[in-house]
């Protein structure tokens, strides 16, 4: 019993030292250095608010604890350190991230954050528009994390993941991770008339029978989404990266009115004011006559001459959020921030969101962005660093007593 003791110790400690070693690498990086985030120049109007308690953050990043050498070690422990020091990195050659061809500058980024490199994978398309995929390195008995968004095109990029997806289960991975930071076909989580699909489900079904043993989404278009997979699911708040960014203006907090475009988005629009020194909140009523088609009717709350910071989850045709500008603007409202984690960005959208309705559009690289489509207004924030700490989290099963999963928003 004590010698199992005994290696079940010295596993640990070997796991806090590579773990220490490698932080020690990566978190020289700032959360929005230069080559991280895109800010595209706005007007130099800006605001600063007051948080109701300060963030656990250092510009977005999640502040971890490091590890004190000056810790007592545990006799059991005392007579291996000479032998744990010159051990190799479990973590570094046991931990492989690949990206899909979705967004490969934020899986680079994640992966600078972390102090490794992207795996070697080849993906190719036919003729015929077939998908091939081959791992170019061996991942048997690997944890290893697939960094994959699910934006536009849709359809080809979930294909490719769950390619990718099997390709690692025949490889022998020990542990399969599906990184998802937008997560498609989630507005259809529930039938709002007869005969609707729920595709989310589908796809919740699709990724779990590809072989994920994993899920690790970002701001989810509801949070029963999650309960649609028969696999654990790690839920990451963009929220963090976007009040950091907010708390970095300078305006007083007392002009300051959160705004939730659509009743549907009430509770991520009070979770966001109260980390905004509990501002109030307004709510536009939204009347849907059809997707991608949206009439606002009325305004709950008062915006007359205070700057409102309209917050939902994603912003695809834009319809929905400029029309909800629109109406602030009209009942007096003296200038309008919109913030969103998911950039879909479908046409007209960017004409929708530089015709002068907002002061600054502040998103997250989720998705990216094609530089034709940047507008002055546009500001771009990025949530590798987010995605990162908690792709270590989970794979140190959140050991060594660092933080709990709660200070990064994970559900």
């Amino acid at each position: 019993m004590s010698s199992l003791f005994q290696s079940g110790s010295s596993s640990i400690a070997s796991s806090l030292t590579s773990r220490s070693s490698l932080r020690s690498r990566s978190l020289s990086l700032n959360f929005f250095p230069n080559n991280y985030s895109t800010r595209i120049p706005a007007s130099q109007n800006c605001f600063k608010c007051s948080l109701v308690e300060p963030l656990k953050y250092e510009n977005g990043r999640p502040c971890i604890p490091s590890l004190s050498s000056e810790l007592p070690i545990p006799s059991r422990l005392a007579a291996n350190t000479a032998r744990l020091e010159d051990a190799p990195e479990k973590s570094e050659t046991r931990l492989r991230i690949f990206s899909g061809t979705a967004n490969p500058a934020l899986s680079q980024e994640i992966a600078c954050y972390m102090g490794l490199e992207l795996g070697k994978i080849k993906i190719k398309r036919f003729a015929d528009g077939e998908i091939y995929v081959q791992l170019q390195e061996s991942v048997r008995g690997c944890d290893v994390y697939l960094v994959q968004p699910t934006c536009p095109p849709a359809n080809e990029n979930l294909m490719e993941l769950l390619i990718m997806i099997d390709a690692c289960r025949r490889a022998s991975a020990k542990n399969i991770t599906a990184v998802i930071p937008y997560f498609g076909y989630a507005r259809a989580d529930r039938k709002t008339q007869g005969r609707e699909s729920i595709a989310a489900k589908l796809v919740a079904n699709l990724i779990t029978e590809a072989g994920a043993n994993r899920v690790l989404a970002c701001d989810l278009h509801s949070g029963q989404s999650m309960g649609y997979f028969d696999i654990p699911v790690d839920h990451v708040y963009g929220q963090p990266v976007i009040l950091d960014y907010l708390a970095s203006k300078s305006i007083c907090f007392d002009d300051l009115v959160v705004v939730s475009p659509d009743v549907g988005g009430v509770a991520r629009a009070r979770a966001f004011a109260k980390k905004l020194s509990d501002a109030p909140l307004a709510i536009v009523d939204k009347r849907r006559h059809g997707h991608n088609l949206a009439e606002v009717m009325n305004l709950i709350g008062d915006v007359k001459g205070k700057v409102a910071v309209m917050v939902d989850d994603m912003i695809d045709t834009a319809g929905t959020i400029s029309k909800g500008a629109a109406l602030l603007h009209q009942e007096g409202a003296r200038e309008v921030y919109a913030c969103s984690t998911h950039a879909v960005f479908s046409p007209p959208a960017i004409e929708r969101l530089s015709s002068g309705l907002f002061q600054e559009v502040i998103i997250t690289n989720t998705i990216p962005v094609l530089e034709q489509n940047y507008f002055p207004q546009l500001t771009i924030l990025s949530v590798a660093n987010l995605l990162g700490e908690t792709i270590w989290r989970v794979h140190d099963d959140c050991s060594g007593g660092f933080e709990p999963y709660s200070s990064l928003g994970i559900d």
